[in-house]
């Protein structure tokens, strides 16, 4: 596998050591995830699809919940 260019959530904070970076491979369209605290360690890697389906459920999730809370 080539080299990952990785970069930070944009829901991520500056001022927190919590951080989730992401790495897209477009050679074979996934998206790698990763924990900025161990760069080294193992990450995980979706597919577009997967990674499309995730994305759509936490933003509706988030919305409803926004939406309930009124």
């Amino acid at each position: 596998m080539t080299s990952l260019e990785w970069f930070k959530s944009s829901y991520s904070g500056n001022d927190g050591p919590d951080c989730v970076e992401i790495a897209i491979a477009l050679a074979d369209a996934t998206v790698h995830v990763r924990d900025s605290k161990n760069r080294d360690g193992e990450h995980l890697a979706f597919t577009d699809a997967s990674w499309t389906a995730f994305v759509h459920t936490v933003a509706t999730t988030v919305h409803r919940r926004v939406l309930d809370a009124g």
